[in-house]
């Protein structure tokens, strides 16, 4: 079954930067497509970005595009989300997931969830 463990998060500063990873484990690790979702107290859980080397895709919400930078390194099976310029607004619990080849904005469509690693914004 596939396992995912994410960390990185942590407190820092508006226009800050963080770099989350999302080590996955127990499948191909280029056969999945892993992405990354944020929840916020109180708000919906939304996707941030996603990348399927299989598939060649990637994808950011508009939200963090130009700012967030999704990578991955099969040779050590991890996703990575650099986020640079960083706001109050990102302030929120980030989950890794990962389904099979395709990347799926909709969390319903991700059926493998990491445990989250909590970023805070501060202004």
């Amino acid at each position: 079954d596939v396992q995912l463990q994410a960390s990185g998060g942590g407190l820092v500063q508006s226009g800050g930067s963080l770099r989350l990873s999302c080590a996955a484990s127990g499948f191909a690790f280029d056969d999945l497509a892993i992405g990354w979702f944020r929840q916020a107290p109180r708000k919906e859980r939304e996707a941030v970005s996603c990348i399927s080397s299989s598939e060649g895709s990637i994808y950011y919400a508009d939200s963090v595009k130009g700012r967030f930078t999704i990578s991955s390194d099969s040779a050590k099976n991890t996703v990575y989300l650099q986020m640079n310029s960083l706001k109050p607004d990102d302030s929120a619990a980030y989950f890794c997931a990962a389904a099979l080849r395709t990347c799926d904005s909709d969390a319903y469509g991700m059926p493998y969830w990491g445990k989250g690693t909590l970023v805070t914004v501060s202004s």
